[in-house]
């Protein structure tokens, strides 16, 4: 049988309801609307690029060589990972003995070498962490989460401020302040007392969010990403 002539059996089976069935002009309205219902939700554009991503780094995994299994792969092989997009980079980051090193807008082109930005490589991470574990992998063995890596990221981040000249501010938790503002109004019958909270907090970077940073097409082509 058929995808379609499941759906039609499908249809059906949910148009026939205590009668036994409406007659095929039933059968043909609920079978649209089946129809409809499936390619009504197509997937976000970051869900979109996290299945790009993860497919490219599954790629990586093949053409590396020696061929690695997810299963084997570590914090290590995923800084190699992030060390071999760099050649794919469109960001200046100037080398310590060039004039222009901690400027953050070159008045002159230099010999400096393109490599990912800091920020395209951390919502990377966030991306793939969460891929891992969406196609079946244990959290406590996500490569991605390592404390290597996370190592990794900051000092990329850390070097690349100092080159550039531009510092990248950490994102700050704002958490529910216990003295929150009060707004007191009196009445003839009484106080009434409005209390506001203190609203919700922010997400690290990492967490992936909704990103246009890309790595580039699906594999094996290479991945770009520019910030």
């Amino acid at each position: 049988m058929d995808s379609t002539s499941r759906v039609e059996e499908s249809d059906r089976n949910i148009g026939g309801g205590e009668g036994g069935g409406e007659g095929p002009s039933s059968a043909n309205t609920a079978m649209e609307g089946g129809r409809s219902t499936a390619s009504a939700a197509p997937p976000s554009r970051y869900e979109s690029q996290k299945r790009r991503d993860w497919n490219t780094f599954l790629q990586y995994l093949r053409n590396h060589k020696p061929p690695l299994t997810l299963a084997r792969c570590s914090g290590a092989h995923v800084i190699e990972f992030l060390k071999y997009l760099d050649q794919f980079g469109k960001t200046k980051v100037h080398v310590t003995g060039c004039p222009y090193f901690g400027h953050p807008n070159p008045p002159a082109p230099c010999a400096c070498p393109l490599k990912q930005a800091w920020g395209s490589l951390d919502a990377l991470i966030g991306r793939l962490r969460a891929a891992y574990e969406e196609n079946g992998g244990k959290p406590e063995s996500n490569p991605f989460g390592a404390k290597a890596v996370r190592i990794y990221l900051r000092e990329v981040r850390e070097s690349q401020a100092k080159a550039r000249g531009i510092p990248y501010e950490k994102k700050k938790r704002k958490r529910p302040s216990s003295s929150s503002s009060v707004t007191t109004a009196s009445s003839a019958s009484g106080g009434v007392v409005a209390v506001e909270g203190g609203g919700d907090g922010e997400g690290n970077a990492s967490g992936g969010g909704s990103s246009s940073s890309a790595i580039g097409p699906s594999p094996p082509t290479a991945p770009n990403t520019t910030v």
